[in-house]
């Protein structure tokens, strides 16, 4: 299957129509496994190194940090996967704020629900038939919710957001269940409710997504990452100006939507932290394109 129809498969490509789309109460979990079997290792903070597999058909290396397992296929840079795990590590360095125990409950249902992230090599990648059906196989056993494309535009919100995706969708969800939890009685749910209604928040684009629970699960998940991306004061330095979000910073989030602002003050900060800006910057310019 060309990478067109994966895009759409993983939502990073919604096409645009003028039919209004409203946040029902129907949530899918469609993106994140059912059964907490995944293993969990004794130093849950693991940083390894990549390593060649064969566990994650098409995919031939692997990288796990935090709970997250990266994987991609020989085109992928080193480096790149590299600095993609120094940024999920980051996001979880230990600081004045962090509740460990909350936070290591979080790094264990990434473990658990085996969460993954498949990098490819920019915007023109493609599969083969047999590389497709190797990749449903791989998807239907682990928790899959986005890719992440190394050499593209926006290469910093490309890789932080699909981060925060899985972050989102498995460790806040299973952790923070009455906060963050892909369900309707969340707070999450009435929180991005108020940015629709409000029109901070616009979601017609995910017309698309014809199945109404997975549709729904979506739009919550994408506005987790624009609140926790926004208050990070990430948007105004690194984009996109143009967006589905037209909130740019922490404070116009804070005097716009002040729940939105209240629930990730005092949650978020418990269990991550923004990335460091030396971090950020190897993904401008060519540094990330090295082997």
């Amino acid at each position: 299957m060309r990478r067109f129809a994966w895009l759409l498969l993983f939502f990073i490509i919604l096409i645009s129509c003028s039919q209004d789309i409203v946040l029902s109460n129907q949530i899918t979990l469609d993106c994140v496994q059912s059964l907490p079997i995944g293993h969990v290792p004794e130093d849950l903070y693991l940083l390894d190194s990549i390593q060649q597999t064969s566990h994650y058909p098409p995919f031939t290396k692997k990288l796990t940090v935090c709970g997250i397992t990266l994987i991609a296929r020989d085109d992928v840079s080193n480096l790149f996967m590299k600095n993609v795990a120094q940024t999920i590590a980051d996001m979880f360095i230990i600081h004045d704020g962090t509740d460990i125990a909350l936070q290591r409950e979080l790094l264990t249902s990434l473990y658990l629900y085996r969460t993954v992230i498949p990098i490819f090599l920019g915007e023109d990648w493609n599969l083969s038939l047999t590389e497709e059906r190797l990749m449903d196989q791989t998807r239907e056993e682990n928790s899959m919710c986005d890719i992440i494309m190394e050499g593209v535009s926006g290469q910093v919100t490309e890789v932080v957001e699909h981060i925060l995706h899985h972050i989102s969708d498995v460790g806040l969800h299973h952790t923070m269940s009455e906060e963050w939890g892909l369900s309707n009685s969340s707070s999450l749910y009435r929180i991005t409710q108020e940015a629709i209604k409000k029109g901070y928040y616009k979601v017609d684009d995910y017309s698309e997504i014809e199945e109404v629970g997975v549709r729904n699960r979506v739009i919550l998940q994408e506005y987790a990452y624009w609140v926790i991306y926004t208050a990070w004061d990430l948007k105004e330095p690194f984009g996109p100006k143009e967006s589905e979000w037209i909130i740019q910073t922490a404070e116009e989030l804070e005097s716009k939507l002040p729940e939105s602002s209240q629930l990730y003050e005092q949650t978020i900060p418990k269990v991550i932290t923004c990335p460091k800006r030396e971090t950020l910057s190897r993904f401008i310019g060519d540094t990330n394109t090295k082997p």
